[in-house]
């Protein structure tokens, strides 16, 4: 928890999450985290979309931050609300819902599906997770489409498009683990500084138009323990 991590790191592609959570209680050995946040740099440009610190959800407001260069995007109420960039040509975000969902997308790179949902009351229950009344948790549930990436893509989602890549992680188990925390952990939301970083800024050697596999991130797996992704 509260630490930075590289997600998708390609060329021109640069992806990191900020993950937030609860301490571990006794006898666990990781700690309750999610995705409060995802700094995506692309060419010269830097788009930040993060979950507002929320103490009690409200569905109707929308706790959903979007940043493009570090200036704030307005992006006007109601589901199908349209917002394109004057600056970051390509760059659209369009709404899901009246607030809290959006994808954003970049014509020919990627679109990204993201949704800001609580902890709830009941989840905390179930799971255990000591969610107290000052902080519901609102996190990020993400759905990822890629359509130009090399064949060495890495970071934790991007080592998954990587040729010849096989899964460390062990199914079978209660809490399965990736692992991989000293390549892939960042200074900065926006450092692509990570030991398997890639990003120049630049395309290079992308396979451009090919029908990569959507990834969804998010908390809702039936054991309640942690992110789970899957393709």
């Amino acid at each position: 928890k509260d630490r930075d991590f590289c997600l998708v790191s390609e060329t021109n592609l640069h992806i990191n999450g900020h993950f937030i959570g609860k301490s571990k209680k006794q006898g666990l050995k990781r700690d309750f985290t999610w995705v409060q946040s995802i700094g995506v740099q692309f060419d010269s440009h830097k788009l930040y979309l993060g979950a507002n610190k929320v103490a009690k959800w409200d569905d109707a407001r929308d706790e959903l931050s979007l940043l493009l260069d570090d200036q704030p995007i307005v992006l006007q109420p109601g589901r199908g609300v349209d917002w394109e960039s004057a600056s970051a040509p390509g760059l659209k975000i369009s709404r899901l819902q009246d607030a809290n969902s959006v994808t954003v997308e970049v014509a020919e790179s990627f679109v990204i599906t993201a949704r800001v949902v609580p902890i709830t009351a009941e989840e905390s229950r179930i799971h255990e997770y000591e969610i107290t009344e000052d902080d519901c948790f609102a996190h990020l549930e993400l759905n990822f489409k890629f359509f130009a990436l090399s064949p060495q893509v890495t970071g934790v989602l991007g080592q998954t498009y990587s040729a010849g890549f096989k899964s460390p992680v062990k199914v079978g188990v209660a809490m399965p683990i990736m692992g991989g925390e000293d390549k892939f952990a960042a200074s900065d939301l926006f450092a692509a500084d990570c030991k398997v970083a890639r990003f120049a800024g630049r395309a290079i050697e992308s396979v451009a138009g090919h029908n990569f596999p959507e990834v969804a991130c998010g908390s809702g797996s039936a054991a309640g323990r942690g992110i789970v992704c899957r393709k």
